[in-house]
C-alpha cells in the first residue's frame, strides 16, 4: 500500500509547520474542516504574533475566536485550544519541550484528559509534534480500510491504529508520510463517492492486504 501511494503521490512533507506549537495549534484546528482554512486562521494568528504560548495564555477566548474565523466552529475550537495551552501552560509551567518530551503512554493520556481533545488530535500531536512513533487514524483511513475489506463499520479508533502498529516497523517519518498519503487518497480517490478505477491501491485488491501494508 505504501509504496504504490508513495510513487503515485510523491513525497507529502507533512506536517506543515514552522514549529511544535504550531503544529499543536493546527491539530486543534483541523477539526472538522479542510486545511485551507486551517492556514487562513494561522495565518491571522501570525500576523498578530499570537503563535505563542504565553500570548495565547493570556488572549481572551473571544479575542482568539476571531482570529481563528476561517477555520470554523472557530467559538468551541477557540475553547478547545485555550484548554490546551492552559494545560500545557499549568501542567508543565509552560514549558513546551518538557511537554513534548514526556513519556509517550503519559503524554497521550494527558492529551486525553483536556476536554476537546480525542485520539485523532492528540495522536496528531504526539505524531508530528513529539515526533513519536504512534500511528494517526482519520476519517479517510478507516474508510479505505472498509472498502479494502480490512476494517467493519464499528471498527473502533484504537483497533484500526492497531492494524497499522502490529504490522509495520515503528519509525515516525514513516508514520508520518504513511498518514499523509492515505489523506491524499481519501481526499481525491475514496471519497463517499468513490473513483475506484483510477485509484492508486485499485491494483492492491488481488494481495494479502494485511500483510502488504509497506508494500
Amino acid at each position: 500500500m505504501f509504496h504504490l501511494l508513495s510513487a503515485h503521490f510523491g513525497p507529502q512533507d507533512w506536517w506543515p509547520a514552522e514549529t511544535e506549537l504550531e503544529v499543536i495549534i493546527g491539530a486543534v484546528l483541523t477539526q472538522n474542516t479542510n486545511w485551507t482554512n486551517v492556514e487562513k486562521a494561522i495565518s491571522n494568528l501570525k500576523d498578530k504574533g499570537l503563535v505563542s504560548l504565553d500570548r495565547l495564555v493570556s488572549l481572551p477566548t473571544g479575542d482568539l475566536a476571531k482570529e481563528i474565523r476561517p477555520a470554523g466552529y472557530y467559538n468551541i475550537k477557540a475553547k478547545r485550544l485555550k484548554n490546551l495551552i492552559h494545560f500545557i501552560a499549568d501542567r508543565y509551567d509552560g514549558d513546551l519541550a518538557g511537554f513534548l518530551n514526556e513519556e509517550t503512554e503519559r503524554l497521550r493520556e494527558g492529551l486525553l484528559s483536556v476536554n476537546g481533545v480525542g485520539p485523532e488530535t492528540a495522536d496528531s500531536i504526539i505524531l508530528y509534534a513529539a515526533n513519536r512513533p504512534l500511528f494517526v487514524v482519520d476519517t479517510y483511513t478507516h474508510r479505505i480500510l472498509n472498502r479494502h475489506g480490512m476494517a467493519g463499520e464499528e471498527t473502533s479508533y484504537h483497533e484500526l491504529q492497531e492494524i497499522f502498529m502490529d504490522h509495520l516497523p515503528e519509525d515516525a517519518p514513516f508514520f508520518n508520510e504513511f498518514h499523509a498519503l492515505l489523506v491524499q487518497t481519501g481526499k481525491n480517490y475514496c471519497r463517499k463517492a468513490p473513483l475506484c478505477s483510477d485509484c492508486p491501491l485499485s491494483r492492491w485488491e488481488s494481495q494479502d492486504n494485511i500483510n502488504h501494508l509497506k508494500g
